[in-house]
């Protein structure tokens, strides 16, 4: 499967649990929407992460990726220790400057 060059990043940071190269992935203006919660800017972005990765423990294996100009979707089957791990999530991504300016995740 062909990623975007930050999704790679993206993934692989997640999986490592290095939030500080995860918020790198995000342009400084970027919104996350994850379980019904809205963070805007990187320090909300990492708080966020950092307390899903405390949390959550979560491991991400891409299974599909799909892109239209500066949107794509990425399909990934995300395990950890939470309720009804593993489940498979969508994660709704802009792209801008090579970076993530948005991104939701879905069920």
């Amino acid at each position: 499967m062909k990623l975007h060059k930050v999704v790679e990043r993206f993934i692989e940071t997640q999986n490592n649990h290095d939030s500080n190269a995860y918020v790198a992935c995000f342009t400084d203006s970027a919104v996350v929407h994850d379980e019904g919660k809205t963070h805007k800017g990187k320090t909300e972005i990492r708080q966020w992460i950092e307390d899903a990765n405390e949390k959550y423990q979560s491991f991400m294996e891409p299974l599909k990726y799909e892109a239209t100009g500066p949107k794509g979707i990425l399909t990934a089957k995300v395990s950890g220790t939470f309720p009804g791990s593993p489940a498979v999530l969508q994660f709704h991504l802009v792209l801008e400057d090579d970076l993530i300016d948005s991104l939701k995740v879905s069920g």
